[in-house]
């Protein structure tokens, strides 16, 4: 990669904002050398990390990894038999810590990854380790006295040493015959000894060692020859805590030592984890998405934006190049507009994109972005003239194609700001032209930015070249923004200079100047945009149109699959229904059977008799239990074949429903007809009409739409609706809607499942039906409908 277009482009800021993510040192310093990849394979790893570390933080944050130490001299000078200090087993401890808590967030309740769930398990844990070094070190410059039972006993005996001591010198200084000759009745420490002070015109009266004198020489610090032994063995107590400190610090040591492999992998993988989880939170930060690689070189940037361009305010352009569609490919980009319309921009955004991309960070663009890997990537961009080397903006501009021209080849991406500026116009125009040309010939990727009509042309009557433009709004007099390719932008200098109040006069006078080509290019320019905006407008509701479209097809299959799934589960319910009707009559069957077979064993006439009509009244009773179930009523209005049609109302005398007519009767008298959901095949002596098709004609030409909502009702509605599970707010407003549909439909009988349960959905929707509009009565369901578990509606006709 070119280090001048890192520079241009800015990847440098984008390095410093990953770095801000990163929790560890190390991290940033692994971040600072982080340059975009050329191997696909590699960015499509890196890629993978970027997702999978933004996946978690979606579903559960990012892991507790906080700022790791880097411990390898640490690690390297205990395999090496050196101690380490309180403050390096506490950065050792500290990682074993931060390894424990990642491996154990990573290993529980995030989403299936792969390359970051390979590195958590490569996570060892040194719990006993860790629990050595946590009891016996509390802080960078204090032991625990619990480190081991010898330390604690010395410093025990040092604090009766201490106390010892103390009591002996205050016996001392609180003497009242002592007092004369003390500058103060305190006790200090010189030389970690205890010393009184002593006026120097009586230290005669205070053998002992003289340790320190006051800056005036009026006080001398004596230790009293009486508690010089004391302090001796103050001293030795003290050697030997200090002795056992070290100790125990290489005891300490020598465990890290022995897990010296298991520390170095582990701190290498959280390093890795803290790289990939900064990647993954900037990702999260730039609403970031992970483009695909393409492998037809195609590069496809939707709904793109400039990552150190306030969110709030940037304007997200579509820009390709390379192969955009089975039939159009182009490599070259001219883009025209005017000055501060964001031409520069959107060569920074392709450019800067692309260097994220291939360094594996997430681009802030929608994911159905594609990009190709460019092996180089060069950017001539902004004015360097140079005062010291006495050079033009032309001539440093001239410096930078050079360049770029002498290393320019296949998966090179080359963006180049105002080419052949800075001269003269013709000769810049025709040296951009040859450059372009040049850059198109070596198969690179190029988009340049220009204010030549020359470079228009070009880019229209070359193949491999398209022009784009940056859009400019001529009523407020501002750009846009907005990069529309496949035409080339108009200059605008004459309608703005007439917004701006200049005189007719003087604009005419300006065109008369012109070429006559000029003039009518920019004409051409100016239809091709009229054409494209209307084109787009039309791609745009055909657009809204075919998603329109794909929502009702789906609509109308799902409706399909419930009314399939009602059919079936009346059908069931009604085979259910039977044979539960067959098998209670069965038993009773069976049961008076037997009655009547001891029966002819009784003697008493009286008992016989009467036990005889029992079992006729049970009997009875079954008979009118199915009878009311399956009878049939009386066909007072039947149907006759030469006068009924398709689209009568009938009731189908059978299921005790309405319906309307689909087919004709057959020889049999046998026809199709609509009942709710199902479509049953009736033999016309089981049908009354209701009305013939003619009145139901009329009445649609009246109320066309009302007729359309009835047929859709009856076609659609359900003989029954469950409210199982909901709350009684929610159940009451689907059984009133349910209610208008099987009214609508022409249902008289429909059922309401709401379950036993405590009686709460019950009571409620039953108290609702008393007063409702369409209800004639209800009752609860029998034995064989459900029970309790359910409410039976008829409905008014």
């Amino acid at each position: 990669m070119n280090e001048k277009a890192f520079k241009v482009l800015e990847y440098g800021k984008i390095i410093e904002l990953l770095k801000a993510e990163a929790a560890s040192e190390m991290t940033k310093s692994v971040i600072s050398g982080l340059k975009p990849s050329i191997s696909p394979r590699e960015i499509e790893d890196l890629q993978l990390e970027t997702t999978e570390a933004a996946a978690v933080i979606v579903h559960k944050g990012a892991p507790p990894l906080g700022n790791f130490y880097d411990i390898a001299n640490n690690l390297y000078l205990a395999r090496k038999g050196g101690s380490l200090t309180m403050r390096q087993l506490l950065q050792v401890l500290y990682n074993i810590k931060v390894a424990s808590q990642t491996a154990s967030f990573l290993k529980n309740d995030v989403p299936k990854l792969n390359i970051i769930k390979a590195i958590s398990e490569g996570i060892t844990q040194q719990k006993y380790l860790e629990e050595t070094i946590d009891r016996c070190i509390l802080s960078e410059d204090q032991m625990n006295d619990n480190a081991s039972t010898e330390l604690r006993n010395i410093r025990r005996s040092i604090a009766r040493q201490n106390d010892a001591i103390t009591a002996r010198i205050n016996n001392i200084i609180n003497s009242s015959d002592n007092k004369i000759y003390l500058q103060d009745s305190i006790v200090t420490m010189r030389d970690g000894r205890y010393v009184i002070p002593v006026k120097q015109e009586h230290k005669a009266r205070f053998p002992g060692i003289v340790h320190d004198r006051s800056q005036s020489g009026a006080t001398l610090f004596i230790e009293p020859q009486v508690i010089v032994n004391l302090n001796n063995e103050l001293r030795e107590l003290e050697l030997a805590e200090k002795i056992e400190i070290e100790r125990i610090l290489a005891e300490l040591s020598a465990s890290v030592a022995q897990h010296f492999n298991e520390l170095m992998n582990n701190q290498e993988l959280l390093c890795k984890l803290d790289f990939i989880f900064a990647k993954g939170k900037l990702s999260s930060k730039m609403s970031g998405e992970s483009p695909e690689i393409s492998e037809e070189g195609s590069l496809v940037l939707k709904e793109a934006r400039h990552p150190l361009i306030d969110p709030a305010k940037v304007v997200p352009i579509n820009i390709s190049l390379g192969k955009v569609s089975q039939n159009k490919s182009y490599h070259t980009l001219v883009i025209t507009g005017p000055n501060t319309g964001g031409k520069t921009v959107t060569l920074k955004t392709v450019g800067l994109l692309a260097m994220m991309f291939q360094a594996g960070l997430h681009i802030p663009a929608a994911s159905t972005s594609k990009m190709p890997v460019f092996k180089k990537i060069f950017a001539d961009i902004g004015d360097e003239q140079s005062i010291e080397q006495n050079l033009s903006t032309f001539s440093s501009h001239m410096n930078n194609i050079v360049s770029i021209t002498r290393e320019a080849e296949m998966e090179t991406l080359v963006l180049v700001d105002e080419l052949g500026a800075g001269t003269d116009p013709t000769e810049g125009a025709a040296l951009a032209i040859s450059i372009l040309e040049y850059l198109r010939e070596c198969g690179a990727y190029t988009i340049g930015t220009t204010h030549y009509n020359e470079l228009k042309k070009y880019a229209i009557s070359t193949e491999d070249v398209e022009n784009a433009s940056m859009e400019f709004d001529i009523e407020t007099l501002s750009p846009t923004y907005k990069l529309s390719i496949g035409t080339p932008g108009r200059s605008n200098a004459f309608e703005i200079s007439r917004k701006l109040g200049l005189s007719n006069e003087i604009i005419d006078g300006a065109k008369n100047l012109l070429d006559t080509s000029d003039i009518e290019f920019e004409d051409v320019i100016k239809a091709i945009e009229k054409d494209k905006q209307e084109a787009e407008a039309e791609k745009d509701e055909a657009i809204m149109i075919n998603i329109a479209m794909k929502k009702q097809k789906e609509e109308l299959e799902r409706e399909r699959e419930r009314l399939e799934k009602e059919k079936r589960d009346i059908l069931n319910r009604a085979k259910e229904e039977a044979r539960i009707l067959i098998e209670e009559a069965q038993t009773v069957a069976k049961e008076v059977s037997l009655e009547l077979k001891e029966l002819a064993k009784m003697d008493s006439l009286g008992e016989r008799t009467r036990r005889y009509e029992e079992n006729r009244r049970r009997l009875r009773e079954a008979q009118g239990k199915y009878r009311e179930q399956y009878a049939v009523p009386k066909n007072d209005n039947p149907a006759e074949a030469d006068k009924i049609k398709i689209g009568d109302r009938v009731k189908v005398l059978t299921l005790n429903q309405n319906g309307s007519v689909l087919s004709l009767p057959d020889e049999k008298g046998d026809l199709f007809v609509q009942v709710g959901p199902i479509k049953a095949n009736v033999n016309i002596s089981k049908l009354m009409l209701i009305n013939d098709g003619s009145q139901k004609k009329k009445i649609k030409q009246k109320t066309s739409s009302y007729g359309n909502m009835y047929r859709v009702k009856a076609q659609t509605a359900s003989l029954s609706t469950n409210v199982q599970g909901q709350n009684l707010e929610e159940a009451l407003m689907n059984v009133d809607k349910y209610l208008d549909d099987a009214f609508m439909a022409g249902l008289e009988n429909v059922t309401i499942i709401h379950g036993r349960g405590e009686g709460i959905l019950r009571n409620g929707i039953q108290h609702m039906l008393k007063g409702h509009k369409h209800v004639l009565t209800f009752r609860k369901g029998k034995y064989n409908e459900g029970g309790d578990g359910v409410t039976i509606v008829t409905l008014k006709k």
